[in-house]
């Protein structure tokens, strides 16, 4: 009897011990008896009877999930191979064992066809100038369609942008072609600034006499610093005045007579006349 009841007792506490599992903090044990589901478990210390249920171990934590490089075609018809990153957990892990086979597997499939979705109705220029705005698209989505599961996106980003080198040479000359366009207006604003500075100077200079002179000196004085063998002699243009007014006086040279030296010249004949 002795013998029975120690086999009995030796079995009973094998059988407890057996049952007991562990499960950490980040870990939900989700509880099946008899194939149904008893919500679940954790974390801590839980006996779980054997032979009569049956667990799976669910991780909380963020998982981050890499996108495949996904062949797109945009709004504009250009070829682009886009990759991205996406970070979720789960929320609910009853449902993430329920609700689908494989939650990991079938949130990495709805992510890549929601990308191939959405850069296929957006523009080049929009995905490489809002990012932030196609990323949260691209979380919404995702986020409300894998609800179902029990799963919960907290991000999602496009990594990065392949573009075909017929793409990437045309945008760099179009870059260049801008930073022309720029550096011309720059410039052009430049003289146009410059010449009112200078209209302003004139009209000055022009109501004081003495401030040309002075301007002369000054410039003289700019070049003579420089050491070179040129050699200025500053004249007057006042010098120059009489003699410009001469020639402004000067007649105009008198026709030819039509008599000279006793020969008249000849008339123009009528068919030169008529010609004329």
């Amino acid at each position: 009897m002795d013998v029975v009841r120690t086999a009995s007792l030796g079995g009973v506490v094998l059988y407890v011990l057996s049952g007991l599992r562990v499960f950490k903090e980040y870990e939900r044990g989700v509880l099946f008896v008899l194939g149904r589901s008893w919500g679940a478990k954790g974390p801590g210390l839980r006996f779980l009877p054997p032979l009569l249920t049956k667990i799976q171990t669910v991780s909380l934590r963020v998982v981050a999930m890499d996108v495949p490089p996904q062949d797109v075609i945009t709004r504009d018809n250009i070829s682009i191979k886009v990759n991205a990153v996406l970070y979720m957990r789960v929320a609910d892990p009853v449902k993430a064992v329920i609700g689908v086979e494989n939650f990991l597997y079938a949130t990495s499939q709805l992510a890549q066809t929601t990308l191939r979705s959405v850069l296929g109705e957006t523009e080049l220029d929009e995905l490489l100038m809002n990012r932030e705005k196609i990323n949260n698209i691209l979380k919404n989505i995702i986020d409300k369609r894998a609800e179902d599961w029990g799963i919960e996106v907290s991000a999602v980003e496009v990594k990065d942008v392949d573009l075909p080198p017929e793409m990437k040479r045309a945008m760099a000359r179009q870059a260049e072609a801008e930073r022309e366009r720029r550096a011309k207006v720059i410039n052009a604003e430049g003289e146009l600034q410059a010449s009112e500075k200078l209209a302003q100077a004139a009209h000055i200079i022009g109501s004081e006499p003495a401030a040309i002179q002075l301007r002369y000196l000054q410039t003289v004085t700019e070049i003579s610093s420089e050491n070179n063998s040129t050699t200025f002699f500053p004249i007057p243009i006042d010098l120059f005045k009489g003699f410009l007014e001469a020639v402004a006086r000067k007649p105009a040279t008198p026709a030819l007579p039509e008599r000279t030296s006793g020969d008249t010249i000849p008339a123009e004949t009528a068919k030169t006349k008529a010609k004329a």
